[in-house]
């Protein structure tokens, strides 16, 4: 069981010793495990993209057939230090989604209320032909690997939030601030989407106090588990 958070104005501004008083000492920031993090980050995002550049230029060809326009997209997301930076994905949405979420959740109160609690739709009217599959199996999430490359992202992490999803962080936010997002995390291997908002929130700030790099190879391998039995995958 997840533990409860305590609830503070998202506004107010914790600095380390009392994130360490609230919540104990964390090793994500020390020396040895930062320069491992990234040497790993480096060594395994690479040879990744070099397996996966064949499977770039089809999921590319998928994409344009289903809708045709801009294979890849990209998003602010929000990362280490608070900084927004570009996150890129391959499009599993048609162009017009902005337009189509707004009138979405704008006629439909089922809807707006799933949208508002976890900033996804199960049945989502966006998504292109093949999109609901290149989502279950996290395949338009393949060109995050250059984000890695980057260093604006880390293999394992915190889930990549967008601005507006700060203040359902409250305090845990100036945590998250403290970690660079990750393709992979706990959240991607406890449930995915069937987790709720604050189980995310606690197993982003859990991971900053248990990080290690034994931890980060388990947070890799249970999230590849996850992604090939589709658990709380849409």
């Amino acid at each position: 069981m997840l533990k409860s958070q305590k609830k503070v104005n998202p506004a107010q501004v914790l600095d380390v010793s009392e994130l360490v008083r609230l919540h104990g000492h964390s090793r994500y920031e020390a020396a040895d495990y930062a320069l491992l993090k990234r040497g790993m980050d480096i060594l395994i995002a690479g040879t990744a993209l070099m397996i996966f550049f064949p499977v770039f230029f089809v999921l590319g060809a998928i994409v344009f057939s289903s809708d045709p326009g801009p294979v890849f997209y990209k998003q602010k997301r929000v990362g280490r230090g608070g900084r927004e930076f570009w996150m890129f994905k391959f499009r599993s949405m048609r162009q017009n989604a902005d337009v189509l979420l707004k009138e979405l959740l704008e006629n439909d109160a089922e809807a707006r209320a799933e949208f508002e609690a976890t900033y996804k739709l199960k049945n989502d009217p966006r998504l292109i032909r093949f999109g609901s599959l290149m989502r279950k199996l996290s395949l338009d999430e393949l060109p995050q690997l250059i984000n890695v490359i980057l260093g604006d992202m880390s293999l394992v992490g915190p889930r990549p939030i967008v601005a507006p999803e700060a203040v359902r962080y409250g305090e845990v936010f100036e945590i998250y601030k403290r970690m660079k997002p990750g393709c992979a995390g706990l959240w991607q291997c406890s449930g995915r989407n069937d987790t709720t908002y604050d189980e995310r929130v606690e197993l982003d700030r859990r991971y900053y106090f248990e990080a290690s790099v034994r931890r980060d190879f388990w947070v890799l391998w249970k999230t590849l588990l996850s992604m090939v039995r589709l658990k709380g995958a849409y």
